[in-house]
Parts: structure tokens; C-alpha cells; sequence
């Protein structure tokens, strides 16, 4: 059986990627391309709308979808855990639609994460840097929010991290008292750096994304995991297994 496909945010590069992607994938189809102009209802005729746009249009892309009974794939950046929870209570009950948030569909920055989660425990000195090119919009990013709660998370017995002087505006911004700082620069697509000091070590937990080419298992994984999705799963570590235990589902504030 073939899935159909809307993809809102066609023209941007992540659209231009998904659409080659799914063209080259047996088992979906393209039925939509949605760019700035395109009203909403063009995707309709689709069983998933796969949004990648813009913090500001995103959650009105979800909403229609949700309201018509699509389900989502949501690769924009920006959600906030107040959104999130919103959007799972509107959605609690449903069977008929479900929503994936997805902050990076490389399958190495998410296992990027889990190991910052899973050495949380040992340090008590965590800072996170994140870079980009200059164009993505937001800052810190979803995958450094991400990464910084699920460290806070991994915390949560032992309290929050030490950050000192955090109120000089150069210690970066406070995700779950982990200080993020995000580098905007030319030449690069994406790089994140977990920093854990500790008595007379530190440990660094890098990731370096190269090329588009490194989002497709994920993109494919989790538009697989969006046919049936119901209520708010956010991140790709709910959809794989990755050693660390058995995947789950949640309806909740994963983020």
C-alpha cells in the first residue's frame, strides 16, 4: 500500500531533500509540494503532511492537519515544551491522527544525545555549543534543547548542573540550568559539542553533520513511525532502539 505525502516547506533545502528522498523510496508517494504561497488545503489530498517551515508557521501547519485528520511529521525547530503540551492535550483521545517531532533526523546526533544523558550522572560541569549556518532562524537549536533536558532529566536526583555566573549574558542562555551557546557561522551545516568536566578530566561528546545525506535513515524512520502515529512523540530516540532500552512512545513533554 502506498502512503501519500504533503510536503510544506517544499522549496527550502530540508523540503528539496525529503521530496528527492520519497521519491526514491518505494511504498510513498508525493501528492503535494506546499511553499509560502500555497494555501493549506492543498494538502489535503495526502495521508501525512511532513511540515519543514518555520517555528512561526509550524504549529498553524499542525493544527489544519491535525483538524482534518492527517498525521505529521514535524521537522521544524522551535517547538516549545508549552506548545508540546497543548498540543498533546488537543490531541489526547484520538485515534485518528498523531503528531512526530523530530529536532534531528541524524541517527548519530541522536545517539550524540543519549551519550550526554548517559554521562550526566558522572559530571557535574555540562555546557553545551552548538553551531549552524547562518541561516537557521532559531537559536538554541531543537537538538540542543533537546540534549540540554534530557541531561537535566538524567540529573534529576542529583540536581542541577554547576554554571557559574550565569547571568553575565556570555555564559550563554539556560536550558534545565545547562548553559547552551550557539555559533552562527558560514561554512558549516550543523556541529554539536557536549562538555562534562569533572576532578581532573573532561569529556567531550561531538557530533559533526557533513552532508543532507546524513538526515535520510532518520527522515525514513520516522516517516514510517508517522502511518500510525497517535498523540506527541518528539525526537528520534522514541522511535529507535538504541541499545539503552526498550523505545517508547509519549503523549507528553518529551523535549
Amino acid at each position: 500500500m502506498t502512503t501519500t505525502v504533503a510536503i510544506i516547506g517544499a522549496t527550502g533545502k530540508m523540503g528539496r531533500l525529503v521530496s528527492d528522498l520519497i521519491e526514491r523510496t518505494e511504498g510513498y508517494e508525493v501528492v503535494a509540494r506546499l511553499d509560502s504561497h500555497s494555501d493549506l488545503s492543498e494538502m489535503l489530498p495526502a495521508q501525512i503532511a511532513v511540515d519543514l517551515t518555520r517555528p512561526d508557521v509550524s504549529r498553524d501547519v499542525v493544527d489544519f492537519a491535525t483538524e482534518h485528520g492527517m498525521r505529521v511529521l514535524v521537522g521544524t525547530s522551535g517547538w516549545s515544551q508549552d506548545g508540546i503540551d497543548a498540543l498533546s492535550r488537543r490531541l489526547a483521545g484520538r485515534n485518528d491522527t498523531g503528531v512526530i517531532i523530530i529536532p534531528n533526523f541524524s541517527i548519530g546526533s541522536v545517539l550524540a544525545t543519549a551519550f550526554a544523558a548517559l554521562a550526566a550522572r558522572f559530571y557535574d560541569s555540562i555546557e553545551i555549543v552548538e553551531a549552524h549556518q547562518p541561516a537557521k532562524v532559531d537559536s538554541p537549536s531543537g537538538t540542543a534543547v533537546r540534549t540540554a533536558e534530557l541531561i537535566g532529566r538524567a540529573r534529576a536526583a542529583l540536581g542541577p548542573v554547576s554554571a557559574p555566573h550565569t547571568d553575565q549574558r556570555a555564559r550563554g542562555q539556560q536550558v534545565s540550568s545547562v548553559p547552551v551557546h550557539s555559533l552562527r557561522l558560514s561554512g558549516l551545516l550543523a556541529r554539536q559539542d557536549v562538555f562534562l568536566g569533572g576532578t581532573g578530566e573532561t569529556l567531550t561528546i561531538s557530533h559533526n553533520t557533513l552532508s543532507p545525506s546524513a538526515y535520510e535513515s532518520g527522515i525514513l524512520l520516522a516517516l514510517a513511525a508517522a502511518r500510525t502515529a497517535t498523540g506527541v512523540t518528539v525526537g528520534l530516540d522514541q522511535i529507535v532502539d538504541l541499545g539503552f532500552g526498550a523505545p517508547t512512545t509519549s503523549e507528553g513533554a518529551i523535549k
